[in-house]
């Protein structure tokens, strides 16, 4: 039975205050009762990338890239999310360079760097990378890998240029697949 969005609202600001607080809880399911059924309701993954407060520069990213359509599509897609903090992060002037009209396809794919097909909960990860001898490799939108490790209960993602981002907030149920929130961009090699 689908979680009315009053509900999912409320459990993605818990996830996204979890995230920007002090401990990460990647293992931890923040919707464990959703079941996915054929009946998609409640927000898709820009819908609640929207509505959490933390995700502003993503959200503009997206429809930057015009890639709102696609990511709301019925996929289902596991998105890795980085919040507005994570995006601060970058080297000055990055993501306004980004979100030049004449840089979209660079920005494209950045955000399809964050894309991967398919609903792949933490659970899943954390399978992969421990029947992987502790390191699982994860294929992007973009066709360029991401790699999951763990450092004691946080799945850490690193990109193809060695950059690592913690998994704050995992498994964030949406209508139309997961969104992991992270504490960094991967940036395409």
């Amino acid at each position: 039975m689908p979680i009315p969005t009053k509900t999912m609202k409320t459990a993605l600001i818990a996830a996204v205050a979890a995230a920007t607080g002090m401990a990460a809880i990647a293992a931890a399911p923040v919707a464990a009762h959703h079941h996915h059924s054929a009946s998609h309701q409640g927000p898709n993954i820009v819908e609640t990338a929207q509505s959490t407060g933390v995700h502003g520069t993503l959200v503009a990213a997206v429809t930057a890239a015009d890639l709102a359509g696609t990511l709301s599509n019925p996929g289902p897609f596991t998105v890795f999310a980085p919040t507005d903090t994570a995006f601060a992060k970058l080297p000055g002037g990055t993501v306004a360079a980004l979100l030049r009209p004449e840089n979209k396809g660079q920005l494209t794919n950045v955000l399809v760097y964050h894309a991967v097909s398919g609903s792949v909960t933490s659970a899943d990860l954390i399978a992969l990378i421990n029947r992987h001898g502790g390191e699982a490799t994860i294929e992007t939108l973009a066709g360029q890998n991401l790699t999951a490790r763990l450092s004691g209960d946080t799945i850490v993602i690193t990109d193809a240029a060695g950059r690592a981002a913690a998994v704050t907030a995992a498994d964030v149920q949406t209508s139309n697949g997961i969104i992991h929130v992270t504490d960094g961009v991967f940036l395409p090699g």
